[in-house]
């Protein structure tokens, strides 16, 4: 089973925090509160300070806000890290992005990308647009939401090759197919910088 909530407390924790500091001036531009989010949640990561107090709060912010904040922490994480993912927030949802380098290939001899590398993209994408989606569609308090998240692991994987894995950069992106109150449906699609569809996948996971 693979966890899919990195430092889930402190994922919940800066939604809670984002809410309560930042003022309506600094919410009037996308940029502005982009760049907040994003540089609130890395401090608070680093920082590693649970403050549990502050989950009972119910302000929420603007989804791009939660939305930048959840990329931000996924992007610290050691595994993505490791592997050159970039989770980026655009057009209203997440993507991941992974450049080509010779240290991802499988097949030496027709350079073709390791489907391992296919499949943990697709399964992070799908973690990570899940979070979103749980705090997007506001079910719940939003103490209720931070235990989903925490709770938030891969069950089942399935993972269809349509292509070789080539190209200079891929793209994997996600949609929720069911959401329920244990659990969702995911359906991911991983696409080189042509658009050419490499890999599809369908997971589930529980909270």
């Amino acid at each position: 089973m693979t966890t899919q909530a990195p430092a889930a407390n402190t994922i919940a924790e800066n939604l809670v925090n984002t809410a309560a500091s930042e003022s309506q001036e600094t919410l009037t531009k996308h940029d502005e509160h982009t760049d907040q989010a994003s540089a609130t949640a890395i401090n608070t990561m680093q920082s590693g300070d649970p403050d549990l107090e502050l989950m009972d709060k119910t302000q929420r912010v603007p989804i791009e806000v939660a939305g930048a904040q959840l990329v931000a922490a996924f992007n610290k994480t050691p595994y993505l890290t490791f592997n050159q993912m970039e989770m980026r927030f655009e057009d209203d949802t997440i993507r991941c992005y992974l450049d080509a380098r010779r240290e991802l290939v499988g097949n030496t001899h027709f350079n073709i990308l390791h489907g391992g590398v296919a499949a943990t993209m697709l399964d992070s994408i799908a973690g990570i647009v899940a979070m979103l989606e749980l705090y997007r569609r506001d079910q719940g308090t939003l103490i209720e939401q931070h235990k989903k998240m925490a709770r938030l692991a891969t069950v089942d994987l399935r993972v269809d090759y349509l292509a070789p894995g080539r190209g200079k950069q891929y793209i994997a992106s996600a949609e929720v197919i069911r959401m329920g109150r244990k659990g969702c449906t995911m359906r991911m699609e991983m696409v080189n910088d042509e658009g050419k569809s490499i890999a599809m996948g369908i997971a589930t996971f529980a909270y």
